[in-house]
């Protein structure tokens, strides 16, 4: 699969599971910065950002949002 705009350069042509291993700074447009930022609550991958509650509670209501339109 490729991930085109999802991931930087360095990671397009690894798999879902690699980049869910991978630091967040894998994603398009975080930087080590990020990672530093995200591991002091907790997040050190890009599994952990999209397994992340208040992610996934963002998510749900951004899809719900989607239907009241």
């Amino acid at each position: 699969m490729k991930f085109g705009k999802l991931v930087d350069k360095a990671w397009e042509d690894k798999t879902a599971a690699e980049i869910l291993d991978a630091p967040p700074s894998a994603l398009e447009g975080l930087t080590e910065r990020h990672d530093e930022v995200l591991a002091g609550i907790g997040i050190k991958t890009v599994g952990d950002l999209a397994n992340w509650k208040y992610a996934r509670r963002a998510a749900a209501l951004a899809a719900l949002a989607d239907t009241d339109k």
